[in-house]
């Protein structure tokens, strides 16, 4: 089966994309046989070879040599496109680090598919950045530039949750009102849409979109929350220095508690103050801690380790998270109880934009028949409950979490381009 047109989910923390093959939407395994790939690069020291997804992952994790990114859509639209970052020793911007990423997902889907894939529908957040309509402009402007440098010649976008939205609509009896939650690490999206197979084919789906929301809020606010909580208090957190008793700076714990931030952090500036200040701690065994995070670039291994938490506790009370990356034989319990309470302003965030969807689309929560909850931050029990609460009477579909929206992508690419062709 040939096929010339595609979708893709880059996503913030994980990407997949999707092919008309046979008459199916199929997602196209990008790693071996895994049909998601992690949205992460690593370039190696010695020659800025790029290693993607779970090779990148490991690389860092194994402390090769080299450069570890991840979190690369959470910078489009911001000042931090234009900024760039270091590289191994020299700047590199992260168009081309995007690119660089988007070309491997190119490459592999057309070595599997055997056929260059020229078109593509690309998904896109409701708000990639919030409260910013020139951000937004911006942001949806550089991917498109960068799906060009990256050997497609036609590209859409769709907004994610309503990808998501079509496809579930191809296991949808009768016609339904749907709420489609899509909780990636970066956004939460919101769309109402009517669906029903008869519409699936339709070449306009407007009248069927009744209104779309979305905030700059994900998993990773999630984590953030969560190790600023548990984790960023045994690096010496809001701690003390000096004869005044002075809180040490919190910035560069907040930095290190956020994805797209982490890279920054590790300048001999920083390192040179915080050994300054080290003297003058009042808790040395704490602060030091961070000291050697810093110098040892192991910041994303921070964050990996509240991820970690916040996925167990998808089915676990209370999860031993191991720090022995920082100093031997250390590992933090940290319960669930205080995840939940961490991180109830972000979910009451996150049910306000699902409230403002229905507000915008006319409908009460009484009116909703289907809620698709799609996205790996739909796992969190605490989000669950929030939606059950506010539609109760509602189904709640959350099959393949991590894959309706590429899914629906690889749909949308057949609506818009044409079935592939043999």
């Amino acid at each position: 089966m040939a096929t010339s047109s595609c979708g893709i989910d880059f996503g913030t923390s994980n990407s997949t994309l999707a092919v008309d093959q046979g008459g199916q939407i199929r997602l196209v395994p990008l790693e071996e046989e895994h049909l998601t790939i992690p949205s992460a690069i690593f370039f190696q020291q010695s020659n800025n070879q790029a290693f993607f997804g779970r090779s990148a992952v490991t690389h860092f994790v194994e402390r090769q040599p080299g450069r570890f990114i991840r979190s690369l859509k959470r910078v489009l639209g911001t000042s931090l496109m234009k900024q760039g970052t270091q590289v191994n020793g020299t700047i590199m911007t992260f168009g081309t680090i995007i690119t660089d990423f988007l070309k491997h997902l190119k490459r592999q889907a057309e070595t599997l598919t055997g056929h260059p894939l020229e078109q593509v529908v690309m998904g896109r957040p409701v708000h990639f950045v919030d409260h910013n309509p020139k951000g937004d402009t911006e942001a949806q402007t550089e991917l498109k530039q960068i799906a060009l440098r990256s050997g497609f010649t036609n590209i859409e976008f769709q907004y994610e949750p309503i990808a998501a939205a079509f496809a579930h609509e191809v296991h949808i009896s009768g016609e339904k009102l749907a709420l489609v939650a899509d909780l990636g690490g970066g956004t939460s999206d919101f769309s109402i849409i009517r669906l029903s197979k008869r519409y699936a084919t339709k070449p306009d789906r407007s009248s069927d979109i009744l209104a779309s929301t979305g905030i700059r809020l994900g998993g990773n606010d999630l984590d953030k929350a969560l190790s600023l909580a548990a984790i960023m208090p045994e690096l010496g957190y809001h701690s003390t220095y000096g004869a005044k008793h002075l809180e040490v700076p919190l910035k560069p714990y907040q930095d290190l508690a956020e994805w797209s931030k982490v890279n920054f952090l590790y300048t001999p500036k920083l390192i040179m103050q915080c050994r300054q200040l080290l003297h003058e701690a009042h808790d040395k065994p704490r602060f030091s801690r961070l000291l050697r995070v810093l110098e040892q670039e192991t910041g994303h291994l921070l964050l990996a380790a509240a991820e970690e938490a916040k996925i167990a506790f998808s089915d676990q009370a209370q999860y031993m998270t191991s720090l022995d990356f920082v100093e031997p034989d250390f590992c933090l319990p940290i319960n669930r109880v205080l995840f939940e309470e961490v991180i109830a302003p972000e979910v009451d965030q996150i049910i306000d934009c699902a409230r403002a969807c229905m507000q915008a689309a006319g409908v009460g929560p009484g009116a909703i028949e289907l809620v698709i909850l799609t996205g790996g931050s739909t796992e969190v029990q605490a989000i669950q409950e929030a939606f059950r609460a506010l539609l109760p009477q509602a189904i709640l579909a959350d099959q393949n979490k991590l894959s309706s929206v590429g899914l629906g992508l690889g749909y949308a690419s057949r609506y818009t381009f044409g079935p592939g062709t043999d």
